[in-house]
């Protein structure tokens, strides 16, 4: 055969023509599809590609926001186009739709778990229940979600790893999206402390411990929990907030490494279960032998002098029992004074408050020196060290400040905010009482107070009264509405 037949023979091979779906075709013309098909699948993921890294970023959408619209353009895109390629070979559309909804139904049962995934697929897409960039936990493993692609989504683990998993799972089964709506999430730290520790000291070091972290916030508050009694020890729960959830692991370890600090300094002890061994027959062991041989080494030790404990800090609850009006609270009290207050970390030179600010917070130095001056006239009023409190009164009065404070050094305060103390006065009725008693004592002060507020007219006439008792007892009650 010759090259002119072999050419000829090929020519009649590819516009040999026959029809699919009302189309008539060539097979070079299939070719063509096949390569316009190609282009499209290109250029569809050139698309998403630009849409998520540049059109869509000038617009400040988040990156979960911004997988999820150019995914659904881009898959609209690939329909249209696919449609589009169809009618300009002259396919009959409803013709292809009659074919496929038969095919459908033989195909349809090997084709149902892709099908089921990638309609799970456009429901994450749109739902927006899980994006891109979240941190997710799910079937035992937690980490940010990479890609939601057409069958499976990607989620990074925390430890680097690629899971692949199946759209529909994440549909149908059970995940907890810690970022939904942000990345601030709870953890639980348990404690347990042998049976002779003071529950009260024990709560006291571990929320001054979660204080300690940085990353433990202040809003919602640290909470301490007893959850009982157990075979070796108490059971304490500390809860904390933190504003990164996927930050939990370093935090707690963090937390723990602090708690065992503090707690050492304490001389708290952490047990660990221990059993009794009972001899019955203790008569058949020579323990006399044994102990009349004390080896040298040991007999050395015996004569060596034995250190000093080291000194333990001062426990927040002896400083809170200084201040005259919280020395008759009980123990219980107490905790829920030291449960509603939080710990403030001020700078060299950095300012407290100012004359004049309201006073709505009662502060105690736990390290570090404050100063307070006035600072209209420049004057040196005193330094207040570690044990030393301010602003009491002006906490239990509303009264404005009267001086300016700014720290020394490196301070440390405790602080009991009105919304904090409100809540306590709240929980315990009793107590405002013992603070009228307490602060009846101090008449002068008192009057002074009085004066002071009727000057700058923030004293109400309802509760306006020449029994200073009375006049606090009314002043309590409308500033924390009681």
């Amino acid at each position: 055969m010759n090259p002119a037949q072999i050419l000829n023979q090929a020519s009649q091979f590819f516009t040999y023509r026959f029809k699919i779906a009302g189309a008539e075709l060539t097979i070079s013309s299939i070719f063509q599809i096949i390569l316009w098909l190609t282009l499209l699948i290109l250029f569809t993921r050139i698309l998403k590609k630009f849409l998520k890294s540049r059109l869509l970023v000038k617009f400040k959408i988040d990156e979960g926001n911004r997988e999820a619209l150019s995914t659904i353009i881009s898959y609209a895109f690939a329909v249209l186009g696919f449609i589009l390629i169809l009618q300009t070979t002259g396919f009959n559309l409803a013709s292809i739709a009659v074919i496929a909804g038969g095919l459908g139904v033989g195909i349809g049962f090997g084709l149902q778990n892709i099908t089921n995934n990638f309609v799970s697929g456009l429901t994450l897409l749109v739902e927006r229940t899980v994006k891109v960039g979240d941190f997710v936990e799910f079937d035992g493993l937690s980490g940010y979600v990479k890609e939601i692609a057409i069958r499976a989504t990607i989620i990074r683990t925390l430890d680097g790893s690629d899971v692949v998993v199946p759209n529909s799972k994440l549909v149908e089964n059970k995940l907890v999206n810690w970022s939904l709506e942000s990345y601030t999430g709870r953890i639980h730290i348990p404690i347990g402390v042998a049976y002779e520790s003071d529950p009260l000291l024990v709560t006291e070091i571990l929320l001054k411990s979660a204080y300690m972290e940085s990353a433990v916030l202040s809003d919602p508050a640290p909470k301490v929990i007893f959850n009982g009694f157990g075979d070796n020890a108490l059971h304490f729960d500390l809860q904390v907030w933190i504003n990164r959830i996927d930050q939990k692991i370093p935090v707690t370890s963090s937390i723990n490494f602090i708690v065992e600090y503090n707690l050492r300094q304490q001389g708290i002890n952490i047990p660990f279960p221990q059993r009794d061994l009972w001899l019955r027959n203790p008569e058949v062991l020579n323990f006399g032998r044994r102990q009349r041989e004390v080896p040298q080494e040991l007999a050395e030790v015996h004569h060596r002098p034995i250190p000093s404990p080291a000194v333990k800090p001062l426990a927040l609850r002896d400083l809170l029992r200084q201040v005259t009006y919280f020395q008759n609270l009980t123990d219980l009290e107490l905790r829920q004074l030291i449960e509603i207050g939080y710990r403030k970390r001020l700078l060299a030179s950095e300012i407290l408050f100012h004359e004049g600010d309201p006073g709505n917070a009662f502060y105690i130095i736990l390290s570090g020196s404050v100063e307070v001056y006035v600072e209209k006239i420049n004057k040196h009023l005193t330094n207040l060290t570690a044990g030393k409190f301010f602003g009491e009164l002006a906490l239990m009065l509303g009264i404005p400040r009267t001086a300016t404070v700014r720290a020394k050094e490196e301070t440390i305060l405790f602080v009991i905010t009105n919304k904090g103390f409100e809540k306590l006065l709240r929980e315990n009725p009793e107590l405002s009482e013992v603070m009228v008693q307490e602060l009846g004592k101090h008449q002068e002060e008192l009057a002074q107070r009085q004066q002071q507020l009727r000057e700058m007219g923030l004293v109400n006439a309802a509760e306006d009264d020449k029994n200073l008792r009375v006049w606090v007892r009314k002043r309590l009650k409308n500033l924390f509405s009681l």
